[in-house]
């Protein structure tokens, strides 16, 4: 049986990243390369049923087994839903400054 090479990376705060990589058996699922990282130690309030776990970005469950060359990514929860920011930002600029309705369309007149 061989071993499989896996990165384990966290963001807990903006520009800061917490990453390791470590060589594993075969067979190693996300739960357990988590738990030889040291990152559930380092960062206890880390919730795995969350489903704030993922590989290349797709959502995993904690018992996936992993590939050779595996990157798992621990997600922090978003502060603000990005519809409602986006709604915000929109709001802020006025609806005639943003956006489709930045300027007029070519041969268009404005009234």
């Amino acid at each position: 049986m061989g071993t499989v090479r896996v990165t384990v990376v966290h963001a807990a705060a903006p520009r800061e990243v917490w990453q390791t990589e470590l060589d594993m058996p075969a067979g190693t699922t996300v739960r357990e390369a988590l738990q030889a990282s040291g990152l559930l130690e380092a960062f206890p309030s880390i919730d795995l049923g969350a489903g704030a776990v993922s590989v290349w970005g797709r959502r995993a469950q904690p018992s996936q087994v992993l590939r050779d060359q595996d990157r798992v990514e621990v997600c922090r929860p978003l502060k603000v839903d990005p519809k409602v920011a986006r709604r915000e930002r929109f709001r802020a600029q006025g609806a005639r400054t943003a956006g489709l309705f930045a300027r007029p369309a070519a041969g268009r007149r404005t009234s």
